[in-house]
């Protein structure tokens, strides 16, 4: 298949699963904004340089996930959103009656409020142009739930719940809307955090991941972030045309257990 002719616009997509998902979209061919809250020349050249090896059109745009009004303006500024990806979330653990409050703002804005917004924005352009896709990246956590996360857990939960009524109020339209849950996911970050887990548990590598970091992950293996892009793809893609207003699970049978 091919996404010619798309304009996706990817939030929180200068790392990690969010630039994997926007090298995919870009692979099959849909013109690219990617987003954070930085606005380094790096960011710009990223976006430059996904664009000449894909041959798309690939830009960077600014904007606060945490602020409504910047999360619209993402939309607005891309000038077409015929595909949706709201990705962009951070992550804070500790007990609810310890839980910063303003942690839990943050979380619950960025992780959900933005997708409200986003959706919100992208819709009537959506409807414009006859034709429109909206991934969601929620979480194993949006469907399952572990101690010490609860606004992260609670942000995942939300994300699904507002999949499945941006699926309702889009049924009878050539719009789909679906949430994607994976597992742990291997970016940079994760990776980052291996040696320092393989000293506290006096494991190696291999242990560490299968035995510390995958405990819950029946796979024992991580997903990658070309999986989560290559889901997304598929779900633009004319064989998900009826897929609308559920989940995919990428997590090596973790909410199967």
């Amino acid at each position: 298949m091919t996404l010619a002719g798309k304009t996706a616009v990817i939030t929180g997509s200068n790392s990690g699963i969010g630039l994997g998902i926007a090298r995919e979209l870009a692979r099959a061919g849909a013109d690219v904004v990617l987003n954070s809250f930085t606005d380094r020349e790096e960011d710009h050249a990223l976006a430059a340089a996904l664009g000449e090896e894909f041959g798309v059109a690939a830009r960077y745009i600014k904007a606060d996930m945490s602020k409504g009004d910047e999360c619209r303006a993402l939309i607005e500024q891309a000038g077409a959103c015929d595909i949706l990806v709201n990705n962009a979330g951070i992550q804070h653990v500790a007990p609810i009656d310890e839980f910063p409050v303003e942690k839990w703002d943050a979380i619950i804005a960025i992780n959900l409020s933005s997708a409200f917004h986003t959706t919100a924005a992208a819709l009537p352009m959506m409807r414009a142009a006859g034709w429109g896709r909206i991934v969601n990246i929620s979480s194993a956590h949006g469907l399952t739930a572990s101690p010490f996360k609860a606004a992260y857990i609670a942000a995942k939960h939300g994300v699904v719940g507002l999949t499945k009524t941006t699926a309702l109020e889009t049924a009878e339209e050539p719009i789909t809307a679906n949430a994607i849950c994976p597992g742990y996911v291997l970016t940079p970050l994760v990776e980052a955090q291996i040696p320092d887990q393989m000293k506290a548990h006096n494991m190696d590598r291999d242990t560490v991941v299968r035995e510390v970091m995958l405990e819950r992950q029946p796979s024992r293996q991580f997903a990658t972030v070309e999986q989560i892009g290559g889901t997304t793809v598929f779900l633009c893609s004319p064989a998900a045309d009826q897929i609308t207003g559920t989940t995919i699970s990428v997590d090596g049978g973790w909410t199967a257990l």
